[in-house]
């Protein structure tokens, strides 16, 4: 076959009455679109310097468009999966399909990306994902009140290995299987509702609640409770500083 473009594919799909859907020489867009997110590619995308049109858009309006007031909604999570929302039970293509809806409704979820193809080329792309990047900002929350400070560490680092590996296709490898593993037994804590407030674009975080809380409020707290004495800050200091006091005395005397 001699296509090599967009455009040559157009006029054979005319010309042999192939239904490519809205596809047009205006509306020239390579999409892909699953439960999860739409992305967008070719087009004016392809000149960097261009604005996305506004009519390419599919699941969301733009956040000057999208209504005047908030919207409150509730995630409820089990283990650190979305179990329900405003604590209604719901499965995975319900829950998305959900927080799809109103999130798009809100102008939440466009991101514009120019990215590293596994090939070596940079290509720009326009992504709409309302439903998980609102999740994504519930779970951050949820993780940062239930997981201790090497574990949301560890997570962070895993997170780039684990994407790496399935946009390069290795999904079914050993390797990834075991990540998963790990993370689930990780995440077995992260249970809990996380609030939020949708509005023209923003995710507000509105409140936070799991029984496996590991934020103390006498600890946090500015008023000296029973379980942290002020003058303990005294023995840590010094030894948190040894290191660097014993490294500026040697600097210092071998100058």
């Amino acid at each position: 076959m001699d296509i090599k473009s967009r455009e040559d594919a157009i006029t054979y799909a005319k010309k042999h009455n192939i239904d490519i859907g809205n596809v047009s020489e205006k509306k020239i867009y390579s999409r892909d679109r699953n439960i999860w997110h739409i992305s967008h590619e070719g087009g004016e995308l392809e000149e960097l310097a261009n604005r996305p049109n506004e009519n390419m858009f599919v699941l969301s309006k733009s956040p000057k468009d999208s209504p005047d007031k908030e919207t409150e909604i509730t995630i409820n999570f089990e283990s650190g999966v979305p179990v329900g929302i405003n604590g209604k039970k719901m499965n995975g293509p319900e829950l998305l399909g959900f927080l799809n809806k109103v999130g798009g409704e809100n102008g939440i979820g466009r991101a514009d990306i120019v990215e590293n193809r596994l090939v070596g080329m940079k290509s720009h792309g326009v992504y709409e994902t309302p439903g998980g990047t609102i999740l994504y900002s519930a779970l951050q929350e949820l993780r940062m009140i239930t997981l201790d400070k090497d574990s949301l560490r560890m997570i962070d680092n895993i997170s780039t290995i684990y994407a790496d590996l399935v946009y390069n296709g290795k999904y079914f490898i050993h390797v990834r299987q075991s990540l998963e593993v790990f993370i689930k037994d990780l995440m077995k804590y992260a249970t809990g509702s996380i609030k939020l407030v949708l509005y023209k674009g923003n995710i507000i975080i509105a409140g936070r609640e799991s029984k496996y809380s590991l934020y103390n409020e006498n600890l946090a707290s500015f008023t000296t409770g029973d379980l942290y004495n002020h003058k303990d800050a005294q023995g840590f200091i010094n030894l948190f500083g040894l290191q660097v006091g014993i490294e500026s005395k040697v600097h210092k005397n071998k100058s």
